[in-house]
């Protein structure tokens, strides 16, 4: 038998999975891990303790529990979050804690400087992006500025996949999806590296290959195989982020399907039959030579589900405390009796792109309960969401299908409220995985045994969220006032000197 092992590092955990040819679970394990976060506006992980032993310990898991032998794991793939910024020396060993996604905001002035240099135009014509808090380069260049001692060390800059496979393969390889992110150091239009645009951020040879997701990256090595358990040789693929594995795990394959991912971040892919020309949203070849995706992401999402239990929830017990909260919420109405919810308490990323933005909860009463303050907590995520839909919409490609995905599936307001917020269907597939799923079928695609078209196959559509006309025009009002909000409380943070 055949069976394809699929390991996905999340922002707070792991998850691993056996599938077989035809697409069958055939065990899965998750391990939890922590989201370091030293300072306001900073976020990072342990490479090693969390990255590289997360998978040692779901592969090890995965092959004890399932009975399979080694042997029977035809290829691996990888994926995990991203983009990330982590330097490494000549062996991959970490030379600090990797610098996370757009959630970390440290290098804004490097943003700013190297936009002043370059110019906006320069680089969005060049790059397909806009920079932001989810681009690397401002990142690898406040390394460089800020902790020169260990810049002089590194050896490569990795993400969080490509670190991975390195340990497995030996490689310092990434996929072009990933390295998208790298602006301005990749050349959208070109599928390269260069320094073109700013020689003084890092010299090339220190950024990884440059590969297809899909292709082999190498084999496991005997050093990765006594650690882990796999067979030495097994196929190992370079890999991607995990919002493009979980997007192919439910079916995103043509131009007009989105993605919606209810994570620690709402994050959204588009497939796109060419560039969409937006600074507001994020740009990427897609995983095959040929294709493009449009991206967008919150800032904060399950995360800001996460501090608000772990506030103001501390009665509850612990492992299902966001359950409770969801069962809560449900006795409050639509529109949380009067409050609205402003989600922006990491800054924000798509669609306004700005850092510095802060969180507000308005219309708060003595009457006021924890409930209420819950559900307008979902909702202000769900009118968040909606800005990006209109931001599509405004770059002519709204969502033909919407297909959604991630542990937010759980909380049923979330969902029901982000379809009655933005009048968008969504599609829910019967296999709920998530990326570590999407890892298992690249895999089976990067050896020949399946076709791009049959993971409609493995994982076919299982129920549909329909918009609720009763609610339309209450979510209007209050999106509409959630739009100006924004930037009123903008200007009195600036001026209250927050």
């Amino acid at each position: 038998m055949s069976v394809y092992l699929g390991v996905d590092i999340g922002t707070y955990e792991s998850k691993g999975v056996l599938v077989d040819g035809h697409g069958a679970v055939l065990g899965s394990a998750s391990r939890p891990h922590g989201l370091i976060v030293p300072q306001a506006g900073w976020a990072e992980h342990r490479a090693e303790e969390d990255w590289w032993e997360d998978f040692v310990w779901l592969a090890r898991k995965l092959i004890a529990e399932s009975g399979l032998a080694s042997s029977e794991i035809k290829a691996i793939g990888t994926s995990a979050i991203g983009p990330c910024m982590l330097p490494v020396d000549a062996d991959g060993a970490p030379l600090m804690n990797a610098v996370l996604y757009g959630v970390d905001t440290r290098a804004s002035r490097e943003i700013e400087d190297l936009t002043a240099s370059i110019s906006a135009e320069t680089i969005f014509a060049r790059c397909g992006n806009a920079l932001t808090s989810q681009s690397v380069g401002p990142k690898i260049l406040w390394l460089k500025r800020n902790r020169p001692n260990i810049y002089a060390r590194v050896h490569k800059f990795l993400n969080s996949t490509s670190f991975l496979v390195h340990r497995l393969t030996g490689r310092f390889v990434t996929d072009h999806y990933t390295a998208a992110n790298t602006s301005p150091l990749y050349l959208i239009d070109e599928r390269r590296w260069s320094s073109a645009l700013a020689p003084e951020i890092t010299e090339l040879d220190r950024l990884p290959e440059l590969a297809w997701t899909t292709e082999i990256a190498g084999g496991v090595t005997p050093r990765a195989a006594e650690r882990t358990g796999l067979l030495p040789g097994t196929p190992v693929i370079v890999g991607t982020i995990d919002a493009a594995a979980e997007a192919i795990s439910v079916c995103v394959l043509d131009a007009g399907d989105m993605m919606l991912m209810y994570g620690s971040t709402i994050f959204t892919i588009l497939i796109a039959q060419q560039r969409l020309k937006n600074e507001r949203l994020w740009h990427a070849p897609w995983l095959f030579p040929g294709q493009e995706a449009s991206m967008a992401g919150l800032a904060t999402s399950g995360t800001l589900t996460h501090w608000f239990a772990d506030r103001f929830a501390r009665d509850l017990d612990a492992q299902s405390a966001m359950a409770a909260l969801a069962e809560e919420a449900e006795a409050s109405p639509p529109g949380g009796n009067g409050l609205l919810v402003l989600p922006y308490f990491s800054g924000e990323r798509t669609p306004i792109h700005d850092p510095h933005a802060k969180g507000a909860i308005l219309g708060l009463t003595l009457a006021s309960t924890r409930a209420d303050v819950y559900r307008a907590l979902i909702e202000g995520i769900a009118f968040a969401t909606n800005h990006i839909f209109e931001t599509y919409a405004e770059a002519d490609a709204p969502p033909g299908t919407i297909q959604a995905i991630g542990g937010g599936l759980r909380n049923r307001i979330w969902m029901h409220a982000t379809s009655d917020v933005s009048g968008y269907a969504q599609v829910v597939r019967k296999v709920a995985i998530g990326a570590a799923y999407g890892d298992a079928f690249l895999a089976a695609l990067a050896v020949g045994d399946v076709s791009r078209e049959a993971i409609k196959t493995w994982n076919p559509a299982d129920s549909r969220i329909e918009p609720d006309p009763a609610n339309a025009a209450l979510y209007r009002r209050r999106y509409d006032l959630f739009r100006a909000f924004y930037g009123r409380t903008k200007d009195l943070m600036a001026a209250l000197d927050l």
